[in-house]
């Protein structure tokens, strides 16, 4: 069951870190290693032909030349993780105790949820389709034409409180009486923490949903 609202505009999600890292410090890579050759013949050349350097001295030189030619690569790429991780967690702060906007199932405690309604212009008849965290549909509701913000309160089709869980939203848009096109509802939910992560930075909802930053279509603030 849901109740109308007030619409209310969404945020701006927060904005990311800035620039990003630029290209690496030179190091003793490509054209240092041609030197360090170049170096190495000349010694060669006018070492003393009655005095030469053993084999095993230029093994060491090369083995030498190796290890800190690693190390400085190594600690290019740890200054670049460690810049991109210090700007991603900042970025990640930012989102912690606000309420976003998300198509991503969300938890529901008893509590209502906020649901942002939209469909297609045309409709003549919109139903709010709910599913369980299995995507199996728990409830079918009529809502009306109108688009906005209402109040979800968590009932079945037979009036009951449909029990804690993860709940994901759906509107279709119908025409006399045929469905003519169907669409995701956002939901906001607390954002209660957030991690980096190789595709992005997920955010973890009250609850134990989730959602990724790139999906989040509207912020809020909390309205305890």
């Amino acid at each position: 069951m849901v109740n109308s609202v007030a619409a209310a505009s969404a945020g701006t999600p927060p904005a990311g870190s800035g620039a990003g890292a630029g290209a690496p410090a030179a190091s003793f890579s490509g054209g240092d290693f041609q030197t360090f050759l170049k170096m190495l013949t000349t010694q060669i050349k006018n070492q003393d032909p009655l005095n030469p350097m053993e084999g095993s001295d230029f093994a060491v030189q090369l083995a030498t030349f190796s290890g800190v030619e690693q190390q400085v690569r190594t600690n290019d790429l740890l200054a670049q993780i460690a810049a991109h991780s210090a700007g991603s967690l900042s970025a990640v702060s930012q989102w912690i105790g606000k309420e976003v906007r998300t198509t991503d199932p969300v938890a529901f405690d008893g509590s209502p949820l906020t649901l942002t309604i939209d469909h297609a212009p045309d409709a003549d008849g919109v139903t709010l389709v709910t599913y369980d965290a299995a995507g199996t549909v728990v409830s079918r509701e009529e809502v009306g034409p109108g688009d906005g913000e209402v109040d979800w309160v968590g009932r079945s089709e037979n009036g009951t409180t449909l029990p804690a869980g993860l709940y994901s939203f759906r509107v279709e848009s119908t025409k006399a009486g045929t469905v003519i096109e169907t669409r995701d509802v956002g939901v906001y939910s607390r954002v209660i923490g957030g991690e980096v992560t190789a595709t992005g930075i997920k955010l973890s909802l009250e609850g134990g949903a989730s959602t990724m930053e790139a999906d989040v279509t509207g912020l809020r603030e909390p309205a305890d």
